[in-house]
């Protein structure tokens, strides 16, 4: 054994509970790196999943109809030209067909959906609401949103005069599977459809709301033949849709709106949360390495005597600093694998005691091989940093005078 490696783990031998308690605080520091990261980072991921539940990663539709003035108003003039908005009508993408299969071999999309939307009203007897009336080919839409998944009755592959309703809205027709109901649009077009399917996606708004048909059935109503209102897209990192969606603009010249852009508000509450937690994670860190320097400090002015003898023998000043930096690392690597452990327990205990009336966690922990192996990564670099004075400090002591005031 090199006998760097044979004097740090003496040292360490000799102050027992010395290094016990800086192994203590670096396993207590890791713990709460890997427990806090792995709650946050399963926080988000849950808001995220939950908001994409009931939206498509990136929307593709025609630009908004503009009224163009007849009249430009000038200083010379005394007439003001006043523009007003345009009201938009459900309205299809110029050769759709085309920009589908473009779309489908754009890197980082991994599916696609033309769908036929619009605003209609349901009827059952005396019952009324207001619907947003969705056409789209069941496969397809079904790779976009977890459709199939929260069914609650019945089952999602509409006919050409059958519908799939959200739970509130059944509710609020009283409705259920095989029953009938009326739709309508603003124009003259009205049909019945039987009920073939009640799903929930866990948005009381979109289940009172969303009324789904096949595709033809929906271009029919809306007379909209043979055209599509969007194309919806699921890309494969979520995260990276805004720029996919400035890259769909840029190739097709379409309109293009990614989900970060309408939840823009719900991005800075998650990056808010990324900041609090690197912002802890770095006081953890500073408060583990002043404990190992200042216990290793500690340890140099118990040892300074044995220090000078060793110097004295011959030993090489970058021995005696590659001795504290063992020591440093040791208490890490010891440190990183307890502190994983107990984070990891501490985790597992808490998402099983926190949970939802369904039996889910209520804060979901996601726990990883990576944010273990960062987090030891870490705190094997704290200790050897932290070690790094305390063994420069002690390969400067004079042989003679560490000898005779040691």
């Amino acid at each position: 054994m090199p006998i760097s490696w044979f004097l740090a783990l003496r040292f360490l031998r000799e102050g027992r509970a010395q290094s016990a308690l800086i192994v203590l605080g670096a396993a207590v520091g890791v713990a709460v790196m890997v427990f806090l990261s792995a709650l946050i980072g399963g926080l988000q991921t849950s808001l995220v999943a939950q908001t994409l539940g009931t939206q498509a990663h990136i929307v593709v539709r025609p630009a908004d109809e503009l009224a163009r003035p007849m009249l430009r108003a000038t200083a010379a003039t005394d007439v003001l030209a006043r523009v007003e908005r345009t009201a938009q009508r459900a309205r299809s993408i110029d050769r759709w067909q085309h920009v589908l299969a473009r779309l489908s071999h754009m890197p980082g999309v991994t599916a696609v959906s033309p769908v036929v939307a619009g605003p209609a009203i349901a009827t059952r007897a005396n019952a009324t609401r207001a619907v947003l009336l969705i056409g789209a080919e069941a496969a397809r839409f079904a790779a976009i949103y977890p459709i199939r998944r929260r069914m609650v009755s019945g089952g999602y592959d509409p006919s050409r005069t059958g519908c799939v309703i959200g739970r509130e809205l059944a509710a609020d027709l009283g409705v259920s599977v095989g029953d009938k109901l009326r739709l309508s649009t603003g124009g003259e077009s009205s049909e019945m459809y039987t009920v073939e399917g009640v799903f929930d996606l866990g948005n009381r708004e979109v289940n009172r709301r969303w009324l789904l048909v096949a595709t033809r059935s929906a271009q029919s109503l809306l007379d909209l033949s043979g055209g599509v209102t969007s194309i919806e897209l699921r890309v494969a990192s979520v995260f990276e849709a805004e720029s996919i969606a400035a890259a769909v603009r840029s190739s097709t010249g379409l309109v293009a709106d990614s989900w970060m852009q309408s939840n823009a508000q719900l991005l800075v509450a998650l990056r808010s949360q990324s900041s609090s937690s690197e912002v802890i994670q770095v006081f953890v860190i500073l408060a583990v390495a002043m404990g190992i320097a200042s216990v290793l400090v500690v340890s140099v002015a118990q040892k300074r005597r044995e220090i000078g003898i060793l110097r004295a023998m011959g030993t090489r000043r970058s021995t005696i600093v590659s001795v504290f930096l063992l020591q440093g690392a040791i208490v890490g690597v010891v440190g990183s694998l307890v502190g994983a452990g107990l984070g990891a327990g501490l985790g597992a205990v808490f998402a099983g005691v926190a949970r939802n009336a369904d039996g889910t966690p209520t804060f979901p922990f996601a726990i990883s091989w990576a944010l273990i192996g960062r987090s030891s990564l870490l705190a094997l670099a704290t200790g050897v940093l932290a070690a790094a004075l305390p063994a420069r400090s002690a390969a400067r002591l004079d042989p003679a005078e560490a000898i005779r005031n040691g």
